[in-house]
């Protein structure tokens, strides 16, 4: 199956993982990509040399000079060309996504379609990119402020969601006639590979710069090289908590700007008035959807003590019917662990679970056997335990969900959803409008998301995307997201005969 994928997005199984445009080098260290639905290689790509990184970020200097000349919406064509490339390109590219992370057949597509999504929103931007007039206090002035780009935008990506991110920064940076600097995750290098020929494409197409779009594999050291790079004054970058503050401590250093989507350790409140099922479908596609490999997981279930024996039964009714094997399968719910050190971590979380007094509603376990060879699927799990555990304050990435008692009013609810160091998604499962105002007041949820009768996942493209406290305070995607991409210039202008200065100070010479 892999073959043919790679054969209709026009790479190979060995390929130089580095790319300005089409032109494509990589001279550092080989590193091989395997696909944790099998454990079988996909391929072979290569890291570039800090020679070569000089040259790829000097490329993408020199077509800044060239893009940001063209007018907006003339890039936003751009962008519409690309989004209808991926159109053509979703089936393959949604497949590779599927097999070379371990996420579901549907979701694989899914996040082509929103690479598709904010191209849309990208094009209708790009005639939006508005500023704000303001009276001046001096006669026959006028002031105003307008965007101007930055340059080269840096963007760092994690593996779980190894397209879709590049996409949300890309489209917006483009339209705003900045270029872009990828560092794909290296455990996601095709996908990474895939995106940056379709895009290639386009750009020739159009007879633009090659230097528009450059793709960087490598480790850590390369996104430190980006990171402490004064070329590029915005690095986005989407991951754990501590690579974003080892990537905000050093943009900061040089007095750069970050956009940083991390970590989040998401809640669902279920009140008294809760709808059942709606509560149970949102749970279990929050917390076991992408084997809980995704930002917005649901982590924690925090529920009133009226109907915590009714939904514990029926969490657990729910959990028994889930399917996990082949994500390419759409018989099956959940697929595995992005790889080997995931699942270690996983397992060492439920020791950590039982040490802090957890008892399990479902314990999870390595599965083994046909269809497990990859040793990367896992099943997952629940575990009733006290709010304050250690534990609980730790983003586990994987499919480990915390079940916790609340009693009294929906504010007990929200002091513990918020006595977490995260604040990206959150949500509140209620019939009493009462209770969900006051979860969106601002002194209910501290998230950057907060949501009523569903999940924490499942983010629009029209939205703002990100969260607060420990996930960084950045905002992807949709909404005026895209002013984060410019630099910012208030304008005076003076149509008068005579100069006269601010605050009626008068200097006669």
């Amino acid at each position: 199956m892999i073959s043919s994928v790679l054969k209709a997005l026009d790479i190979s199984a060995k390929h130089e993982g580095n790319s300005t445009g089409k032109s494509w080098f990589g001279s550092g260290a080989s590193f091989d990509a395997y696909s944790p639905v099998d454990g079988k290689k996909i391929g072979t790509t290569t890291s570039l040399t800090i020679e070569e990184y000089e040259n790829c970020i000097q490329q993408a200097e020199n077509a800044f000079v060239q893009f940001r000349m063209i007018p907006a919406p003339k890039r936003g064509e751009m962008v519409r060309q690309l989004g209808d490339a991926l159109r053509e390109k979703k089936d393959a590219l949604g497949k590779l996504v599927s097999y070379e992370m371990g996420k579901s057949l549907q979701e694989g597509l899914g996040e082509v379609q929103e690479m598709i999504d904010i191209c849309d929103f990208a094009v209708g931007l790009s005639r939006q990119l508005h500023g704000f007039t303001m009276h001046s206090e001096r006669p026959l002035h006028r002031m105003y402020e307008q965007y101007h780009p930055l340059g080269v935008v840096g963007i760092i990506s994690a593996f779980n969601f190894p397209v879709a991110v590049w996409s949300w920064n890309t489209a917006l940076a483009w339209i705003c006639g900045n270029v872009t600097v990828w560092k794909p995750s290296e455990k996601t290098p095709f996908c990474a590979i895939a995106c940056q020929r379709i895009a290639a494409d386009v750009f020739i197409a159009n007879g633009l710069p090659e230097g528009i779009s450059c793709l960087i594999n490598g480790d850590a050291e390369v996104g430190k090289w980006m990171a402490q790079d004064r070329r590029i004054p915005l690095v986005s970058a989407t991951g754990s908590t501590a690579m974003g503050r080892s990537v905000a401590q050093e943009v900061a250093a040089r007095l750069g700007k970050s956009l940083l989507e991390l970590g989040g350790n998401n809640a669902i409140i279920v009140t008294p008035s809760a709808n059942i099922k709606t509560t149970i479908i949102g749970t279990v596609f929050g917390a076991v959807g992408t084997a809980g490999q995704r930002c917005t997981s649901t982590r924690r279930l925090i529920v009133h003590e009226d109907i915590y024996d009714e939904l514990k039964n029926g969490l657990k009714k729910a959990y028994a019917q889930l399917n996990i094997g082949n994500p390419l399968d759409e018989n099956n719910h959940m697929g595995p662990l992005i790889d080997q050190d995931a699942v270690s971590t996983y397992l060492d979380a439920l020791k950590e679970v039982e040490q802090a007094n957890g008892s399990w509603l479902v314990k999870g376990r390595l599965l083994s056997g046909e269809g497990y060879e990859s040793n990367c699927y896992v099943a997952p799990s629940i575990a009733e335990i006290d709010a304050d555990a250690s534990i609980v304050q730790t983003e586990t990435f994987a499919p480990l969900l915390y079940l916790i008692k609340y009693s009294g009013g929906v504010e007990n609810a929200i002091a513990i959803q918020n006595d977490v160091r995260q604040g990206l998604s959150s949500a509140i499962i209620t019939q009493n409008i009462q209770d969900s105002e006051t979860f969106l007041a601002h002194w209910g949820s501290d998230c950057g998301i907060a949501n009523v009768n569903i999940g924490t996942s499942g983010a629009e493209i029209g939205g703002a995307f990100g969260g607060e406290k420990d996930t960084g305070g950045g905002r992807e995607s949709g909404s005026d997201a895209w002013k984060v991409y410019m630099r910012r210039q208030t304008n005076t202008i003076n149509f008068s005969d005579d100069l006269s200065l601010a605050q009626g100070i008068n200097f006669d010479l």
